[in-house]
């Protein structure tokens, strides 16, 4: 199988949050209990449309149909989507100093495990580099932690996101100094 790695456009946005649904609810849910996962994608994950005008949210085909998507930002918001506006920050971090930070990874259930989110991760921190950042950071699902785990992220922290409806998702704050 031979993937495409593109970079995303506004028009791709709502097929990629309904790719992001789908993923959460069939891969979170072995991870996360319904009730989480349901408000999790309420208030928390989704598309962030500032990366994607960033140039730095792609897609990912497979034969023309997409499979995964996922990106890095440069900007200071460590996770979220168009529906966590109030906790977005859209202000530029310094490659010098500051990690870029990677996000939002999904991979539609039929494609997980095939490669697609290793290819993706690899692209999305060559681009980095090439921006001048150093090293990343990320905050990672519990149903991702394993999966950066593996390529070199090391754990620095649990977070707990309490949501407006004050259901919470654990997850963990990761590193990767290449």
């Amino acid at each position: 199988m031979e993937f495409i790695i593109r970079q995303a456009t506004v028009d791709d946005i709502p097929l990629l949050n309904q790719l992001a649904q789908f993923s959460i609810r069939q891969l979170g849910g072995k991870y996360y209990s319904p009730q989480q996962v349901e408000s999790s994608l309420k208030y928390l994950f989704g598309v962030d449309t500032r990366i994607v005008l960033d140039g730095t949210y792609y897609a990912v085909e497979e034969a023309g149909k997409v499979v995964a998507c996922g990106g890095w930002s440069r900007r200071k918001t460590p996770f979220g989507g168009d529906q966590a506006s109030d906790q977005l920050n859209f202000e530029l971090r310094n490659p010098a100093v500051d990690p870029a930070v990677i996000r939002a990874f999904y991979v539609h259930p039929d494609w997980a495990r095939q490669g697609i989110a290793r290819q993706l991760l690899h692209h999305c921190e060559t681009q980095a580099l090439r921006d001048g950042f150093n090293w990343f950071e990320l905050t990672a699902t519990l149903s991702g932690f394993p999966f950066y785990s593996r390529y070199g992220y090391h754990e620095t922290g649990k977070v707990a996101m309490t949501l407006p409806d004050s259901v919470t998702i654990p997850g963990m704050k990761m590193v990767k100094h290449p």
